[in-house]
């Protein structure tokens, strides 16, 4: 009796086991089908990963799908992490369903101010696997970040910390990534500048990787941005005709023939290793020396350690050095710092105190004319940033900067507040009757930036050493470009909205950057090339546009071969070995590539 008491306990307390289940985390990025929408990873570093993205500029997307395994049956509460984009009296944009199985749960998500989980039901869960979608009820870009089910009602952590370690318990995610590559040279962010650098170490026989978390490359000047490449080509012209642009209108639709010449020319180098939609998210330093960089691929979240001896920082932001330790300024300094002055544009060319105010980010924007009306939905959620303004088509002028709004840590909301401008800008143009055939064509859904972050190296390139055309021992980057600085035109008048800038120009001789700014003052094994190099605010102007710092890239890829050649770091090139650089930089005008170099 005692015997069969014993068993039939185990078999209650097993069926209970099963009733119990298992906690699940689904990650939005990794299903198995977006559909109409899309992964957008460019804020993980704000809010804790990619998500998906619901970008269907004013009609509801196809659904995303996925199929998840359960381990047991049982009652599970469901919590979606997702976020009203903007908050208000009105009804929020962003809104959608989850579907179960074949049941689409009632509760409509995207209604929570700030990111964070909205509970949606308790459900019984009856099948090993299940399939989940997501429904878009508007297409004006709801999110959703991951689906929880749980056993217990309890809201997972919002807290950043929090939820970032609360993700890898729940996932049982190792510290360190399992895989771990070795190169010459790393290269983390595939723009015009990650690019060229990755393109001319290859052509010196350096093995590269080169990690960059879209689908394509160019940054800036890709198809998915569209932003036209301008600079001069100083030395590196076969490099970068490689990979630059036509002078097409910023947002046109010809960048995709110039995305299929750039993405064919950097897979033909059989010595880099493209990591596509791969994000970096740490950089781990010693005696102010990188380790390596660790990635996470956008979707799968399958994890790699990269090491090399070297490594070049495009990121734009400057993550690799930020996160390695490496000085960086952000923000204008005074007009004292460097003797930058322009008196007669005062405050707005260097103020008389340091501030945080840095150029803008912009999305790009266009529509185009059909043969039959078109509706547009009414979006009163846009209006209180766009006003009045009634626009078709937006250029470089569309762009936000603000005193309350940080490039990098407050990214997601200025692109937020660039998706009101065009939706409400658009939405007042298709008022007038003679845009009553036009439809929105085409919106960016990625931020194109500026200035943020930039590393300090061992000289700090200034608006003087463009303006003064001064010369360098180790000028290896030439450029012409007038220095152009953009600021905001913030005003009450309902037809200048706080979205539209205006730029100075200043006329200035050749100039010339010198190696000593494409490399880390304190990370001594650490290249920067694009516009987080060593420079100030001012200095910025000139020489941020893509053909220029596309030859910062070649300018630190060649350099890259000279250290693994001698066995010494970035600085060593300029006191030991800049002379036969030099050499090595001026024979590019002239060399063809060698076949066994591709």
């Amino acid at each position: 009796m005692k015997t069969l008491h014993y068993i039939t306990l185990l078999c209650v307390l097993l069926g209970m086991n099963r009733l119990i289940g298992q906690d699940l985390l689904v990650e939005a990025e990794s299903f198995d089908n977006p559909g109409g929408w899309t992964i957008d990873p460019q804020f993980e570093q704000q809010m804790g990963s990619p998500y998906l993205l619901a970008h269907g500029i004013g009609e509801p997307v196809q659904n995303a799908t996925t199929q998840v395994s359960f381990e047991s049956p049982g009652e599970y509460h469901i919590w979606v992490r997702t976020k009203n984009w903007v908050p208000g009296d009105w009804e929020a944009p962003g809104q959608f369903q989850l579907k179960i199985g074949e049941k689409t749960l009632d509760k409509v998500l995207g209604l929570r101010s700030g990111w964070g989980w909205e509970y949606v039901d308790k459900m019984g869960i009856t099948d090993k696997q299940i399939d989940i979608e997501l429904v878009d009820l508007t297409g004006f870009d709801g999110r959703c970040d991951a689906i929880y089910f749980s056993t217990k009602y309890e809201e997972p952590p919002s807290a950043f910390k929090k939820l970032v370690e609360w993700r890898k318990k729940v996932k049982a995610e190792p510290n360190a990534p399992s895989l771990t590559k070795s190169y010459d040279l790393v290269v983390i962010g595939g723009g015009i500048a990650g690019c060229a650098a990755s393109i001319a170490a290859a052509e010196e026989g350096l093995k590269v990787a080169l990690i960059h978390d879209r689908p394509v490359l160019g940054g800036n000047a890709s198809e998915e941005i569209r932003v036209h490449t301008l600079g001069i080509y100083g030395n590196f012209e076969r490099i970068l005709k490689k990979l630059d642009t036509e002078h097409y209108p910023n947002g046109s639709a010809e960048a995709k023939a110039d995305q299929k010449k750039r993405d064919d020319n950097v897979k033909s180098y059989k010595n880099i290793d493209l990591f596509l939609n791969h994000r970096a998210y740490d950089a781990k330093a010693e005696d102010n020396s990188i380790q390596y960089v660790d990635a996470r691929h956008t979707a799968t979240g399958h994890r790699i350690r990269f090491t090399a001896p070297r490594f070049v920082d495009s990121t734009g932001d400057g993550w690799i050095g930020f996160w390695a330790g490496a000085e960086f300024n952000y923000g204008r300094e005074s007009s004292e710092t460097y003797g930058e002055t322009w008196e007669e544009h005062g405050e707005l060319w260097t103020p008389t105190e340091p501030d945080d105010a840095v150029m803008g980010s912009s999305v790009l924007w266009g529509s185009k004319e059909t043969e039959v009306a078109q509706e547009f939905p009414d979006v009163p959620w846009a209006m209180p940033v766009a006003k009045k303004y009634a626009r078709v088509a937006g250029e470089w002028q569309w762009e936000f900067s603000s005193p309350d709004h940080n490039q990098i840590d407050d990214t997601e909301d200025i692109r937020d507040h660039m998706l009101r401008a065009i939706y409400g800008s658009f939405a007042n143009a298709k008022k007038d009757s003679l845009n009553s055939k036009r439809k929105l064509e085409w919106v960016s859904s990625l931020v194109g930036k500026r200035e943020s972050r930039r590393l300090v190296g061992d000289h700090i390139f200034t608006f003087n050493d463009a303006k003064e055309g001064r010369k360098f021992p180790d000028g290896v980057v030439i450029e012409v470009r007038d220095v152009d600085i953009h600021y905001q035109t913030v005003l009450e008048d309902e037809e200048n909205p706080d979205f539209i800038s205006e730029a100075l120009f200043y006329k200035t001789p050749q100039y010339y950057i010198p190696y000593r700014s494409l490399y880390s003052k304190n990370i001594s094994n650490l290249f920067m090339a694009g516009r987080n190099f060593s420079c100030s605010h001012a200095g910025l102007g000139g020489p941020r546009v893509m053909r220029t710092t596309g030859q910062m890239g070649a300018a630190v890829g060649f350099a890259a071969a000279l250290c693994k050649k001698y066995d010494v770091n970035p600085r060593e090139i300029y006191t030991g070995y800049l002379e036969e650089y030099l050499a090595l930089i001026e024979r590019q005008k002239f060399e063809k590539i060698p076949e066994s170099k591709k």
